[in-house]
């Protein structure tokens, strides 16, 4: 098997099955997710001195998770996926228990340290999705990438219903909830250590490949990360506001609940059909459809305040990301050679990651100043920016073939 320039890299040698562990992986790691979301600021609240302080191990995790961006790709690009993947996991093992440890002894500052290395383990956990590309035929990765982000189901259904079960179990509430998440990271664990995802040869470990500026200078790399960016960005942005929104507008918890479980399930299960979208249609007809159904998100937010409205713009919001998710990253993949792939996804996911860090601690500012109409307004431009992208770089592409 050769990559984009021609250079013969090692063929795996049981694709779907590497596949269908990083997928088993890929469910525990946003089962873990759901639940830290669902409970953080609680326990923030709980353990902090100051209410005000309630978001912070939320926010470190955030950001633990974009700074991890760069150094797990560097460290996977030289020492394999396997190794880089059993650290992560087990920093997020031992982030789960310190977790427990603090909610038992009602500590935030071992909170705070729980919540980092959680953090770490989910940025190194984002690079399951480029593993399934790495082993996955070149005609066959946008349909690895989704199978991988399938798993993201479970966490729709296991997530939230995980931390209700089991959060007056043992000691102060939520104590044996993270007891429980510490499970499904051994299950995780447990997957990895049977990956089989060979070293790239020593020749493609020793060549230096291009400068990332001029990696990152491509069209392709341009679109694909800006596809991602804006999609997983928006996509945040609207989703931690929306129950804010909703309890403005007198809505019941539990009706803001229903929206958030439809929205987790729009954002994964087109995971099953998405590949098979850019096999028929091409990948770039498939990030438009992307941008188009998250503009029609905001148009339905445009049109009212009821349960539907809400409930409506997040099913299509969720589609949408998956669209723009998936087909940034495979796009990506066509943007570097074997021997540029670690700093190429680095760079990708440390400016994904830290959108997402951005969005999630300023979407409830954003949301108090300017109101959920506005709000949604000012995704626009990005949304049209990503589709005039697609749009120059489909000419780029035409030409090119009218040329060769």
């Amino acid at each position: 098997m050769t990559d984009r320039t021609g250079t013969t890299v090692a063929a795996n040698p049981a694709p779907y099955r590497n596949i269908a562990l990083l997928a088993l992986a890929q469910a525990m790691l946003m089962s873990g997710t759901s639940v830290l979301i669902a409970t953080s600021a609680l326990v923030g609240r709980a353990l902090a001195d100051n209410p005000a302080l309630a978001t912070i191990p939320l926010g470190l995790q955030f950001m633990a998770m974009t700074a991890a961006a760069i150094p797990a790709s560097l460290f996977m690009g030289r020492y394999g996926r396997r190794p880089g993947f059993l650290i992560g996991v087990s920093l997020g093992l031992l982030g789960t228990l310190l977790a427990g440890l603090a909610v038992w002894s009602q500590s935030f500052a071992l909170f705070c340290v729980a919540a980092v290395l959680i953090g770490v383990y989910n940025g190194s956990g984002q690079f399951y999705r480029f593993a399934a590309a790495d082993v996955a035929p070149v005609e066959r990765r946008a349909r690895a990438i989704s199978l991988v982000l399938a798993g993201g189901i479970v966490a729709g259904f296991m997530g939230p219903n995980l931390a209700a079960w089991t959060r007056t179990l043992l000691g102060p509430d939520f104590t044996a909830s993270y007891l429980v998440l510490a499970g499904l990271y051994l299950v995780g664990m447990a997957a990895i250590s049977a990956l089989r995802i060979p070293l790239p040869p020593k020749q493609v470990l020793n060549d230096p490949g291009r400068p990332l500026r001029q990696i990152a200078a491509q069209p392709t790399f341009m679109v694909a990360l800006a596809a991602a960016t804006v999609g997983y960005g928006v996509m945040n942005l609207l989703m931690v506001a929306t129950p804010l929104s909703m309890e403005a507008h007198d809505h019941a918890f539990d009706d803001a609940a229903f929206v958030i479980q439809w929205h987790v399930l729009a954002m994964f299960v087109p995971s099953f059909f998405t590949g098979e979208l850019v096999r028929r249609f091409g990948l770039l007809t498939v990030l438009g459809t992307g941008v188009v159904l998250m503009l029609a998100c905001v148009a339905v937010h445009f049109s009212g305040h009821g349960v539907w409205h809400y409930w409506s713009g997040l099913v299509l919001l969720g589609v949408g990301w998956n669209f723009l998710f998936i087909g940034g990253t495979t796009l990506l993949t066509e943007a570097y050679a074997e021997s540029e792939k670690a700093r190429s996804q680095a760079f990708n996911d440390f400016v994904v990651f830290g959108t997402v860090t951005l969005t999630a601690l300023g979407s409830g500012a954003l949301l108090s100043t300017f109101g959920w109409v506005l709000l949604n307004l000012m995704v626009v431009p990005f949304l049209i920016a990503v589709l005039v992208g697609l749009l120059w770089l489909h000419r780029l592409r035409r030409r090119q073939l009218q040329e060769a």
